[in-house]
This record gives structure tokens, sequence and C-alpha cells, in this order.
């Protein structure tokens, strides 16, 4: 108090720059007892909602800076999409985005099977997943990728610790044979997947028609709603990143 009281004599006021922030959003709902369910995905995404405060949107009011969830691996909604996968753990899944040129797709989706294949991992499928476009302000929509899902299974038995670090070398093989901002793996992993995107807090659960299946179930969720405040909102810089979410920028921390 009298150190508030020093500052308002010496002209300064209580403003204190120091407490000023520009952040991100982000929030996290868990089942401590481990039960997995779609009423915590909608939970998580309801949270994503009502941060919508904490994104940036474009001048066409419907280009968001970016939001995305991180959930565990929907075993059961897998299954129910017809795609034969052995037991959770022995096999990763995740997104990826693509050019729109099909000429691409086909030189990218061909040495990501080539790398795999090295690595003694097999390409199980390709699945194409639902999106609504119209839910797109013009700037997102201008950049837009082809977004497909990739199942992959190892060629002999691994543990899921051990699969988890091969498909970690894996990407990151991937990734240095392309050079293409319109390509991006957005998670590859046998433990959880990432659903993310140019988009605004609200277009979300919208946008990506998975998430509004009640077949798809997680047991812990991790959401972001992006503030872009040093880089040009991009389709690969929305949040969660692969195995985190950040809240800030460098003014955040002490």
């Amino acid at each position: 108090m009298e150190k508030n009281k020093d500052q308002i004599r010496a002209g300064h006021g209580l403003y204190q720059s120091q407490y000023e922030h520009d952040a991100c959003g982000i929030g996290m709902v868990v089942n401590i007892q481990g039960k997995k369910s779609h009423s915590l995905v909608d939970q998580a995404l309801t949270v994503l909602e009502h941060m919508s405060h904490r994104g940036a949107e474009g001048a066409d009011k419907k280009t968001g800076d970016g939001a995305g969830i991180m959930m565990q691996i929907p075993h059961e909604f897998i299954l129910l999409q017809g795609i034969a996968v052995p037991e959770r753990g022995r096999y990763g899944t995740g997104l990826v985005f693509l050019p729109k040129g099909e000429e691409e797709q086909r030189q990218f989706t061909a040495i990501i099977e080539e790398e795999a294949s090295k690595a003694g991992i097999r390409i199980s499928h390709w699945r194409e997943v639902p999106t609504d476009s119209a839910q797109l302000g013009e700037m997102a929509l201008e950049t837009e990728p082809v977004i497909v899902q990739l199942f992959v299974e190892p060629e002999s038995e691994m543990e899921p610790d051990e699969l988890e670090r091969q498909l970690y070398l894996l990407r990151k093989k991937i990734e240095r044979q392309i050079h293409n901002p319109d390509f991006y793996i957005v998670s590859l992993s046998c433990k959880h997947i990432i659903y993310k995107g140019m988009l605004s807090s609200l277009q979300l659960r919208q946008y990506f028609k998975d998430l509004q299946n009640p077949y798809l179930t997680s047991g812990l969720a991790l959401v972001h709603s992006r503030f872009s405040t040093n880089t040009f909102p991009r389709w690969s810089l929305a949040q969660p990143f692969r195995m985190l979410a950040h809240n800030g920028e460098i003014n955040t921390i002490r």
C-alpha cells in the first residue's frame, strides 16, 4: 500500500507495464480416472469456445489466428470408420496438411511411404479428413490445405514407447525431405492426435466433422486459441503443437 502511495505521489499512478500481457488462451480437461468419453471432448471444445476473446481475427471477422485440440487417439471411432487397426498402442496415426496440387500430393505421399518403408514401418491406410470449408474466412480459405489422416504399423512388433520414438524419427526424416510451406505433419503418434488449423475458437468444432461425432472419445484434451503477436497466422502455426501448447510470447516469461 505504501509503495502504491509513493507511486501516486511521484506522478506514476497505479499502472505497471509488467502486468500487461498479450497472450494466447489455453485450457485442459482431464478425467482423473482415465475414463474416455465424447462428453470430455465436448467440454474441452466448450472451454475453447469460451476463450474466443483470447484469439485474434482477421478483418473479415471469419479468419482466426489458429485454434486446435490435442487428445488421445480415439480407437473405437477409428474402427467404426471401417479402418482395420491393431490394438491400442500398436499403431500410429496423425493428420497431414498437403498442398492442393495433385502432382505435389503424389510426390509427398510417395516420400512419406518411402521413408516409412526404410524405417520398417508400413503405411496401412490414408483417410481424407471430413471438413466444412464454409466455416472459413477469405484468408483462411485461400491457404486451406488438403487434410489427410495416415495410419502406420511397424513391420515387426514394438512396444508403444519404442513405436512412439520411431514415429518421431520418421517424422523428422520426412520433414528433411520435403520443403514446402503447404506441407505439414500435424502429429504422428501412437498415443495422441491433434486437430488444428487457421481457425477461430468458435470454428474448430464445426470445421472438423470428426469432433462432432459422439463416438470420438478421449480421457484428456488440451485446447489452444492463438493470438499472433510476432508472426502472421498460418495453418501450421496453430496450436497445440505435437507435444505442448504454450501461452503467450516472451513478454510473459520472467
